[in-house]
């Protein structure tokens, strides 16, 4: 009796860490992460979240866990597209707002970064898939030059959290690009 009782213990507390998203950074995830050589500083407000693809290097959840908030980060060695598709596509899963996109190509810290933002209807979901319409949604982007490959960061969000987190995410990826390896 004692046993099935400690299995479906057991069994609850594992399924609660592993299905219910943290809504705050807790003291284990990691302040520093890396991506092809790069080292991200993740700030205290935005969780660390396991990822939940292959392709995902790293993911965060800036705002509450209910928000549908995200930052995730790729990395393709030698592939990945060139960062006119890859902006040009990321642009297209926006709808509904005319103008609004803006594309900056700069370099920092000897690194060539292209920012892209927008706002609008945001197709979410797998390339090919069928995405989920979220409304009233904004994107900030960074393709950062890695030499060997690229890193894409794509935070996206509501529009309201994503475009009050612009100057946040662009020191972010600053901030990461004085730290190649």
């Amino acid at each position: 009796m004692k046993l099935p009782s400690l299995l479906l213990g057991l069994f609850l507390a594992v399924a609660t860490v592993l299905v219910l998203p943290p809504t705050v950074a807790r003291a284990e995830d990691p302040a520093t992460f890396e991506v092809a050589g790069f080292t991200f500083t993740r700030p205290a407000d935005w969780a660390w979240i396991p990822v939940n693809s292959a392709m995902r290097k790293a993911q965060l959840r800036p705002g509450g866990a209910d928000d549908g908030a995200e930052v995730t980060f790729f990395y393709f060695t030698g592939g990945g597209g060139d960062v006119d598709s890859n902006v040009k596509r990321w642009l297209a899963q926006f709808k509904g707002k005319e103008g609004v996109e803006k594309i900056e190509a700069k370099t920092l810290n000897g690194v060539k970064v292209t920012f892209v933002t927008t706002e609008g209807t945001y197709a979410s979901g797998m390339p090919g898939g069928v995405p989920t319409m979220k409304e009233n949604y904004a994107l900030n982007g960074a393709i950062i030059d890695a030499g060997e490959g690229s890193v894409f960061v794509k935070f996206t969000g509501p529009e309201k959290l994503v475009k009050g987190a612009h100057d946040k995410f662009v020191q972010f990826v600053t901030d990461a690009t004085k730290t190649k390896k």
